[in-house]
């Protein structure tokens, strides 16, 4: 679903996609030597707001989570789940929508901060988890998950590793439950562009998930999939007449 984009950067959030490449590159550097977990708490541990997804000085990334969140399906949802939380910031905004909302970030440093900055949110909860080792106790409790500018500081992620990692997100939700993709999408064929579409492309043709809708932003690509339970419901093939 390609709609309207409606413009909603200022000058100033140039400044934020410089911080967040600055980070990005010194990520990748620690990935190389300690891996992505350790590396993503490193990041928390040396800045309060590694990504400066909080500065008031932007508005980039409040815009975008205000949009992600006006675009969910017009329900109240039981149980949330934010995965690869960081700060808790688009946790926040999903609470309004729901009754319980988890937010779950592999980096301790950033959960601690979560608590501390959503304390006032009575139900808003944050725990530290891997995306990629999620606890059995959280199977079948979500009727909405949120996977937002994670997945692509997981790779290298080839196809069995994606294959994997969507059939695992998929057992976490409850019948009836939507899973929704969030990741840069820039201009297609820059190699961030390429690498977020191969994750989506990963969900949509998974056998767990079939494709509700999808729509770009500048500058990112949402994807919302239902769980299998949903298939009989909405067939698997006229699903993809959204796609752009």
């Amino acid at each position: 679903m390609n709609e309207a984009m409606p413009f909603f950067m200022g000058l100033r959030d140039v400044g934020l996609f410089v911080r967040s490449a600055r980070t990005d590159a010194r990520l990748n550097q620690l990935r190389s030597t300690q891996g992505a977990a350790a590396a993503l708490e490193a990041v928390y541990a040396a800045n309060p707001d590694p990504w400066a997804a909080g500065s008031p000085h932007y508005r980039y990334q409040r815009r975008k989570y205000e949009v992600l969140a006006s675009r969910l399906p017009p329900r109240r949802f039981h149980h949330a789940l934010d995965l690869g939380c960081g700060l808790g910031l688009l946790s926040r905004h999903l609470a309004a929508h729901a009754d319980s909302v988890l937010g779950v970030d592999v980096a301790p440093t950033a959960i601690a901060r979560a608590r501390v900055q959503h304390a006032d949110v009575p139900n808003l909860a944050f725990e530290t988890h891997n995306i990629m080792a999620l606890p059995s106790s959280l199977d079948g409790r979500f009727d909405l998950i949120m996977i937002a500018d994670v997945l692509y500081y997981l790779f290298p992620l080839d196809d069995a590793a994606l294959k994997t990692l969507s059939r695992r997100i998929a057992q976490l939700l409850s019948p009836g439950g939507i899973c929704m993709l969030v990741n840069h999408y820039f201009f297609a064929f820059d190699s961030e562009s390429r690498r977020s579409r191969r994750i989506h492309d990963a969900f949509i043709w998974s056998s767990d998930f079939t494709l509700d809708s999808e729509y770009r932003r500048p500058f990112y690509l949402v994807t919302q999939l239902s769980g299998i339970s949903e298939r009989v419901t909405q067939p698997h093939k006229n699903n993809y007449a959204t796609r752009p």
